[in-house]
């Protein structure tokens, strides 16, 4: 008789896609609505995008109850933040927190992957783009989750940036204007649904400008 070894794990896989990309004065967050695990679909309706900031927005895949915690940690970051310089966090300190937050936790990780995105303090769009352990760089676009390894090659076909060992240094924002950004998220996520169980369902697509923050949905397939 084989002996059966009883398997625990403090980690699952919700599944799930993130993309953001960072124009001149315009930034576009964009995450798919379906939480799974195995499988079975948890839920259809599940945003996986979080506003930490007036002009700072995360978006998650990986493991939700992680990500819940880690959402929780930086917004109670943020407000003692804010009680002591008496303004909001700029999205590239915000990125900074979200990095040692993460490798704060490096030996027993939050199973989280994340891009942030927003504007800086001279209101062009940035994203920031991150592993599970806080190791970040600064892109002009960036895919992560379950759908990324097909979202990625895509991106880098229509928005191919700069390399960062150019000399001198490029700027990483894409050339399109925020209405072709919109269209180029949906029509990523539409392929992505196509090949990915994970992803599916309902597009949510967050678009931080000068005017602040305003969100629109797409239905995807539900198969």
């Amino acid at each position: 008789m084989t002996k059966q070894q009883a398997n625990w794990s403090p980690y699952d896989n919700n599944g799930g896609s993130c993309v953001a990309i960072a124009g001149a004065d315009y930034c576009v967050i964009a995450a798919d609505t379906r939480m799974s695990t195995g499988y079975n679909i948890l839920t259809r309706d599940y945003s996986k995008i979080c506003k930490l900031a007036d002009k700072c927005v995360m978006a998650s895949s990986g493991f939700q109850a992680d990500v819940k915690a880690l959402q929780k940690q930086l917004a109670a970051r943020h407000l003692i933040y804010q009680h002591q310089h008496n303004k909001q966090m700029s999205c590239p300190a915000m990125a900074q927190l979200l990095s040692n937050t993460l490798y704060y936790k490096r030996f027993f990780p939050y199973y989280s992957f994340n891009v942030l995105g927003g504007l800086d303090n001279e209101g062009k769009g940035c994203v920031f783009t991150y592993d599970a352990v806080g190791s970040y760089e600064k892109v002009g676009y960036s895919s992560q989750g379950s759908g990324s390894t097909l979202i990625m090659p895509f991106l880098d076909n229509q928005l191919k940036s700069p390399s960062p060992l150019l000399l001198p240094a490029q700027d990483a924002v894409t050339p399109l204007v925020e209405a072709e950004a919109i269209d180029l998220v949906k029509t990523v996520f539409a392929s992505a649904s196509e090949r990915d169980i994970y992803t599916g369902d309902k597009l949510e697509i967050v678009v931080i400008n000068a005017a602040g923050i305003h969100r629109e949905y797409m239905d995807l397939r539900k198969d």
